[in-house]
């Protein structure tokens, strides 16, 4: 139920699961404590703040680029929106939203002015077809 709205009160929580409030706030501090629960987040459609483009950007780094080298890149950039390594000819995966071509454009530059890239390959997104949360 916190995945499908991590606001909801304790008492609600608690009323849907046959638990009183404290204890579920119990079993909730418990969860973040493990690890369980890293962030409760927000989620923003980038098309109603006036950021229209999207794109995957496929990194080709030189030999012996660690994935803590491209992780530090790219994180300060508020355009990345999800980063990862990849298995295949690329190195890594970058998705990045824009408010425009020429913004894609600036943010797709400073990515491959850093040393260890040297090569992108990007592709436009048209219509993403499916946007959900990763299975609970």
């Amino acid at each position: 139920m916190l995945l499908a709205d991590s606001r909801r009160s304790f008492a609600d929580l608690g009323t849907q699961v046959g638990l009183s409030a404290s204890a579920v706030k119990r079993r909730v501090d418990r969860l973040r404590a493990d690890g369980v629960i890293t962030a409760f987040t927000l989620r923003l459609d980038p098309a109603a703040l006036g950021w229209t483009v999207e794109g995957y950007v496929e990194l080709h780094c030189r030999p012996s680029t660690s994935p803590a080298a491209i992780r530090r890149a790219v994180e300060g950039l508020a355009e990345v929106v999800d980063a990862s390594t990849v298995s295949g000819d690329a190195d890594a995966l970058v998705r990045i939203v824009a408010r425009d071509m020429r913004h894609f454009e600036e943010v797709l530059e400073q990515i491959g002015a850093e040393r260890f890239v040297e090569r992108t390959k990007s592709v436009l997104v048209l219509s993403p077809l499916i946007r959900r949360p990763p299975p609970h």
